[in-house]
């Protein structure tokens, strides 16, 4: 293959000899802080460039000190005292690379009152105390920065703060786990069961040993939070996002949504209604034809409706030391332009000014309303009308009834999909159609969404 030449970095011009580089002190050599220190350095001028000013770690602290000194070399001092850096007058920004939300909470705050700005990908440290964070960091005029926290490789803060600040969100939906997105695309390529699944994305690395943050949903439900902040405005409300994640699914699952057109994605949802904020993390099932269905693997994918700009789409790589520094660095960038910029001219840390938030009401499940997805186990003998009027009794209108296709003669089960309804009327509902004698197992009932308007 013929390449054009790439062009000297000369091209850039010189830099203002005058202009002092920005000091960061990263806290955490790990992943994200070995990716960050080692795409800066082998993308300093460029990143300059682009910054008008150079950026470089001055300090680090660490756990294992003779591991942080491999890494960055004799020129960076180390310290096992994070502490050390927060006060340090001569830093000008904290990277927060270390996790967990006890003593990162205490590092960035003791940053933020020393004066500093902070730059995290650390979305459990935001979702959890946020607000306390942000509200710090606007007394003292300092900002924090962490478009790594969500879909790292995906600029998505920067989009929804920024790319789409003239339009009304109306709904946003993201497949923002990887480690679940690769396990569901196994499930559903390979017929694996979940623990096979799962195994196979803990040997290949998508996965931790003690997986329960990502495939229970709450990793996603942190960046949700986030995503539905920056969208409509509103305060960061983890504990009102509805959660379920993907360890209750069953190959049968998989199979019958497949059977109708369909595909199972952990589904991040974020949607804003004439009564308040739908927030909701679950399996549901996309057609298999959407533009969301396709993102397979370990990717992730973000979609936005706005009522200016309509559907937009956003495709990249949730997870990775280089992936993540990427986003880490963007922010970095952003911070090295704000020298001489008021606080009241910066980009606000979750979309707007804090005296235009909105405490928009957040929606219960038992409010929310859609298609449902519903597969039966039957008695053996028992018919699909008569079911469907038994659902109908109940208030539950039928679309769609099937017999599931891999399941034996003795044995069935009933794949439905129903009509728009709400979810107080279809769990009531459920729960007659459990009791009835007619039904040999657990019922399994999934969200559908269609994300077509």
């Amino acid at each position: 293959m013929v390449r054009d030449p790439v062009p000297s970095l000369e091209a850039f011009g010189p830099l203002p000899a005058a202009t002092r580089a920005l000091r960061v002190g990263m806290i955490g050599i790990g992943t994200v802080g070995g990716g960050t220190f080692r795409v800066l350095a082998r993308n300093q001028r460029q990143i300059a460039a682009r910054a008008g000013r150079g950026i470089e770690v001055v300090a680090v602290a660490a756990r294992d000190l003779q591991r942080a000194a491999r890494v960055v070399g004799p020129a960076v001092p180390v310290t096992a005292d994070p502490f050390e850096l927060a006060t340090d007058p001569a830093i000008d920004v904290v990277l927060e690379a270390a996790g967990g939300t006890g003593a990162a909470r205490d590092w960035v705050l003791a940053a933020i009152a020393h004066g500093k700005h902070v730059v995290t990908a650390n979305k459990a440290l935001l979702a959890v105390h946020g607000e306390q964070i942000f509200a710090a960091a606007r007394a003292r005029g300092v900002a924090v920065a962490y478009e790594g926290a969500v879909a790292v490789s995906i600029p998505i803060v920067k989009a929804l703060r920024e790319g789409l600040v003239a339009n009304r969100i109306e709904w946003l939906a993201g497949i923002i786990n990887g480690t679940s997105n690769f396990v569901l695309s196994r499930m559903r390529d390979e017929g694996l069961g979940f623990a096979d699944a799962l195994r196979e994305a803990q040997a290949l690395g998508y996965a931790e040993a003690d997986p329960a943050f990502d495939v229970e949903g709450i990793d996603a439900a942190h960046k949700l939070t986030l995503l539905a902040a920056n969208a409509f405005g509103m305060p960061l409300r983890l504990a009102d996002v509805q959660v379920e994640g993907i360890t209750a699914l069953q190959e049968a699952d998989v199979r019958g949504a497949g059977q109708l057109g369909f595909r199972i994605k952990l589904l991040g949802v974020a949607r804003r209604t004439a009564d308040g904020v739908e927030l909701r993390v679950q399996p549901t099932l996309l057609p298999a034809t959407h533009l969301l269905a396709q993102v397979d693997g370990a990717m992730n994918g973000v979609m936005v409706k706005g009522d200016a700009a309509g559907v937009t789409m956003y495709y990249g790589a949730g997870a990775g030391s280089e992936q993540t520094a990427s986003a880490v660095i963007a922010d970095l960038v952003d911070l090295a332009r704000l020298d001489g910029v008021p606080p009241a001219q910066q980009v606000p840390h979750l979309g707007v000014h804090p005296h235009a938030t909105e405490a928009l009401p957040v929606l219960p499940h038992a409010a929310s309303r859609g298609v449902r997805w519903v597969r039966v186990p039957l008695v053996a003998g028992q018919g699909l009308d008569a079911l469907q009027a038994l659902l109908a009794e109940h208030g539950v209108p039928l679309r769609r009834a099937v017999w599931a296709s891999a399941t034996p003669v003795e044995a069935p089960e009933a794949l439905c999909l129903t009509e728009a309804m709400g979810q107080a009327t279809l769990d009531d509902a459920l729960r007659a159609l459990a009791a009835h004698p007619a039904v040999r197992g657990p019922i399994r009932a999934l969200p559908v969404e269609m994300l077509d308007a």
